[in-house]
């Protein structure tokens, strides 16, 4: 345990620190993985009442209040160059959690979230001339090829949705970084998420008046958004505040671990060696690029 003068309050006090990050920013990006990969493994318990889309629907607006809540867009004032980024960041929202949550369904939350971990691994290798980025990005296509290998119980759609919602995470990623420099605070990114969720709205009304789901189902569907959208989101707000972009990209690695290990644990999916040995290495190959440029090699 060490403290950092970075890491030092106004009042002259030191933060505890592991290898100078603050421990505050350790346990909350911790927690906000297990959060994440906990709310999705809870909002399947109710795919066979609400299906995946009906999940969706109800998470969404669960995260919407929550967000606008805290966030508290002002809308009004928007010019039209910032709405533009703000429309798309909605349609993104909806497109990677319905791809996501249908492609749980389908090939489970382990291998459904490697996949989906493609999408900001890709955008941290993307236009590196580095070699050992070039080794990063073989060694994750590796962990690919052996998650898509043609096998008679491979699920391929499964498979493609969980790509589609990494795609969908790159973009979220672009698309924030655009949105950070047009809207102070978090309002453009929780405009966005209440655009998503006036969508899902109707679509989760549909399904709760023809499927007349129980409490149980919407439970943990409510249970999803608070867990996989409005805590992670707050949480990393808080992170980045006090911990550099590198480490928490790190971090960021532990989500394939914690959503294999909980859909073991809470929904009885198991995984073959092959599959463990293509989460290790996508989950290495981040790992091993940030850690490389962080010392600058």
């Amino acid at each position: 345990m060490q403290t950092d003068p970075a890491t030092r309050p106004a009042d002259g006090t030191s933060r505890p620190t592991h290898g100078g990050v603050p421990m505050a920013g350790v346990g909350t990006m911790l927690a906000s993985g297990l959060s994440t990969q906990l709310g999705a493994a809870i909002g399947s318990l109710a795919f066979p009442v609400l299906g995946p889309v009906g999940v969706v629907a109800v998470r969404q607006c669960v995260a919407a209040v929550v967000l606008l809540a805290v966030g508290r867009p002002r809308v009004r004032s928007f010019t039209r160059g910032q709405w533009g980024p703000v429309l798309v960041l909605a349609a993104v929202l909806g497109v990677v959690n319905l791809s996501l949550y249908t492609a749980i369904d389908r090939i489970g939350l382990g291998l459904a979230v490697t996949l989906e971990f493609l999408g900001p691994l890709a955008i941290a290798l993307a236009g590196s001339r580095r070699r050992v980025d070039l080794g990063c990005a073989v060694l994750a296509a590796a962990g690919v090829v052996v998650l898509m290998r043609p096998r008679p119980t491979a699920d391929y759609l499964g498979m493609g949705l969980a790509l589609l919602a990494a795609a969908c995470w790159a973009a979220y990623i672009l698309l924030n970084r655009s949105i950070g420099q047009r809207f102070p605070g978090a309002e453009g990114t929780t405009a966005a998420a209440g655009l998503s969720a006036l969508v899902y709205l109707p679509i989760g009304a549909f399904v709760v008046v023809h499927h007349s789901p129980s409490a149980g189902a919407v439970g943990a569907a409510v249970t999803a958004g608070i867990l996989s959208s409005a805590m992670p989101f707050l949480a990393d707000l808080f992170t980045l505040r006090r911990v550099p972009a590198a480490v928490f990209g790190l971090f960021m690695s532990v989500n394939p671990v914690f959503a294999a290990v909980i859909g073991v644990l809470v929904l009885g999916q198991n995984l073959d060696l092959p599959a463990w040995s293509s989460i290790a290495a996508i989950i290495a190959a981040n790992a091993i690029s940030i850690l490389t440029k962080s010392r600058g090699g």
